[in-house]
């Protein structure tokens, strides 16, 4: 039987998958290149990442019940290799933190303060597809202006994902004892 529980683990480790393939097509950037403005929102493909790994922390801080006010303007890892790093944690982490939660926790409600200081109510299931929806999102405008850049089409679709976890499922159960 297939749940919301497994269905989000699944997603969390391919936003792992997904972030580290695109990381592998910034790395055949110029590192100055990564702080310029190429008319993102956010700017830069460095604050877009950053923002991406802000907003995870903060719904992660609301998933346990906190909503600490935070800027988004602001980059908190100006150190792009700190910045990876972080990103590779927290997706990580999520993941791990999720595979602990028991099946009833995916059908149940958060509650929060908004940024703009308003109480909200959330079902932990609309949660979790915004802030995987979130990632792609910017993952998209990143990838699209280092592809302009000269770096790589970065090949983070979902399905190349799937194909890559049967091949490696195929190796594993062909792998001598």
């Amino acid at each position: 039987m297939y749940s919301w529980k497994s269905y989000f683990v699944v997603q969390a480790d391919y936003q792992s998958w997904a972030n580290n393939v695109l990381f592998e097509s910034l790395g055949h950037l110029k590192p100055d290149v990564l702080e310029r403005d190429e008319g993102l929102f956010f700017k830069s493909i460095h604050h877009t990442v950053d923002h991406m790994l802000v907003v995870s922390q903060l719904w992660w801080d609301r998933l346990q019940g906190n909503s600490p006010p935070v800027n988004l303007r602001e980059i908190r890892y100006p150190v792009w290799r700190e910045l990876q790093n972080a990103m590779r944690h927290e997706t990580r982490h999520l993941q791990e933190w999720l595979e602990g939660q028991s099946d009833l926790f995916f059908e149940d409600e958060i509650k929060f303060s908004s940024s703009d200081g308003q109480p909200r109510t959330m079902w932990v299931r609309d949660m979790l597809n915004h802030l995987f929806i979130h990632y792609a999102h910017h993952r998209g405008q990143v990838s699209a202006a280092a592809t302009r850049l000269g770096a790589p089409c970065p090949a983070m679709d979902y399905l190349y994902y799937r194909r890559e976890m049967e091949k490696l499922l195929e190796q594993a159960r062909q792998a001598p004892r």
